[in-house]
């Protein structure tokens, strides 16, 4: 989650609506500027005794964000307590529970982005042997409960820990329990952003399927192959979905504006301190009638702020985010970005996608999204076919995309070699849930914690 840094004091105060639609707007950029964001959370654990380990304890999560310094980290402190880093990679921050994630630059190529994770990875895990932490790379905790979990000293989260329960049963699963490798990319125009935003929101369940990783709950399988997309649908019903208007005649930013403006607030952020003001109306706030800020108007920095409590399986910023895949290692940080540049960075093979897509009505779209978390692979698409079929013909156009872009590191190699896991999961019908289920009934022998060798980076 979006990590702030100062209060805002700054940013120009919000006037009109024109001023919220800019800040979709100014992420428009011609082609030859789009960049590449990949996110990717990891769940961090002690060695000896697989717990998550606290912030404060010796060898603990402050300790490993201490470490992390020496790689030219700057630390980000809020409360007196360091709870993110930034640099030239980005920047490193806390999930609720001590997940720890990287939120990479913007980067022109697959190459560039797979060799930042690496950089990454190598650091954390430099760290992390001297401290006795190990990185676990799955869409959730396959072990743990809610109250073996500690919690970040990071005042957002204080927040939404004690709204969540009231909106939904799986919120705080969702905080605590859970990591995802997320994509995030430009759009030229608000014709594109729409064109994108469709493409990838069908899609998404495809994506689900692909990274299904979080098939165990608290040492025991738990019926789904992604749990984690399964807590979207009971967490947040106001801020979670597939967001039918999406594929209306005339969606753009003024719709997805309306959408946002109704989303119910979380916090307001002010002089280093995030103010509670859970449940409350964003346009009561454009009034200046936000009874914890009587007469106040919102800042720009505060409806970005919003823009990033909302939890949809695409989400619109000032750049598209592909929100639908668990966590995993390396290599799949790697391909999650290959799947969706392949597809949405060349317009033809944009336009391919969505002629595979465009024909589903709302009702096939849901049941697919409602199927998969359960199903995975085995999923019905509209028409009859399993996602193992239909995917094959979109990792197809994927790779013709990703050729198409030409983009070459210095051995020759091009950007489809990082779809291979993903080609390897549509051949052998196998997601990484599929795979620890079946070690789970046999070699593993109902040994959960197998995961910890198995899935570390």
């Amino acid at each position: 989650m979006t990590t702030r840094t100062e209060s805002g004091k700054a940013d120009p105060t919000i006037e009109s609506r024109d001023d919220l639609l800019a800040v979709f707007a100014s992420g428009e950029k011609p082609a030859e500027r789009w960049r590449i964001g990949t996110e990717h959370e990891k769940f961090v654990y002690r060695t000896a005794d697989f717990a998550a380990p606290s912030y404060d304890e010796p060898g603990g999560i402050r300790d490993l964000l201490d470490g992390l310094t020496r790689f030219g980290w700057t630390p980000v402190v809020e409360g007196g307590n360091v709870i993110a880093l930034t640099g030239k990679d980005g920047a490193i921050s806390l999930e609720p529970a001590g997940q720890l994630e990287l939120s990479g630059a913007p980067l022109d190529n697959l190459h560039e982005t797979c060799s930042e994770a690496a950089r990454h990875l190598a650091q954390v895990k430099q760290v992390g042997d001297e401290l006795g932490l190990g990185f676990l790379g799955l869409g959730m905790w396959p072990d743990k409960t809610r109250a073996e979990l500690p919690v970040m000293p990071k005042g957002r989260y204080k927040i939404m820990l004690n709204y969540m329960p009231k909106v939904g049963s799986l919120g705080l699963d969702m905080m605590l329990r859970t990591c995802t490798i997320q994509v995030n990319l430009d759009y030229a125009s608000e014709a594109d952003m729409a064109q994108k935003f469709r493409v990838g929101l069908a899609l998404q369940p495809l994506a689900t399927a692909l990274f299904a990783s979080s098939p165990f709950t608290e040492g025991k399988p738990n019926g789904f192959k992604s749990f984690r997309s399964h807590i979207w649908s009971d967490t947040d019903p106001d801020r979670t979905g597939m967001l039918p208007f999406v594929f209306e005649d005339g969606f753009g930013y003024e719709r997805y504006l309306d959408y946002a403006l109704d989303v119910p607030m979380y916090f307001v952020f002010r002089d280093g301190k995030y103010i509670d003001v859970a449940g409350r109306s964003f346009r009561d706030f454009l009034d200046g009638r936000l009874p914890e800020l009587p007469g106040e108007k919102p800042r720009v920095a505060d409806f970005t702020d919003h823009l990033s409590t909302i939890f949809p399986e695409v989400r619109l910023k000032s750049f598209l985010e592909m929100r639908g895949a668990d966590g995993g290692k390396w290599a799949r940080i790697c391909a999650l970005p290959a799947l969706w540049v392949g597809l949405l960075y060349d317009g033809a093979t944009r336009d391919a996608a969505w002629d595979e897509v465009k024909n589903w009505s709302l009702a096939e779209r849901q049941a697919l999204r409602d199927a998969v978390p359960r199903e995975g692979l085995a999923a019905k698409v509209p028409g009859g076919e399993d996602l193992r079929t239909f995917g094959k013909r979109i990792i197809d156009l994927a790779e013709a995309g990703l050729a198409k872009r030409g983009r070459l590191n210095g051995a020759g190699d091009s950007e489809a070699g990082f779809l291979v896991p993903l080609r390897e999961v549509l051949t052998s019908g196998e997601s990484p849930a599929d795979r620890m289920l079946r070690r789970y009934a046999g070699e593993w022998s109902g040994d959960v914690s197998a995961v910890y060798d198995e899935e570390s980076f």
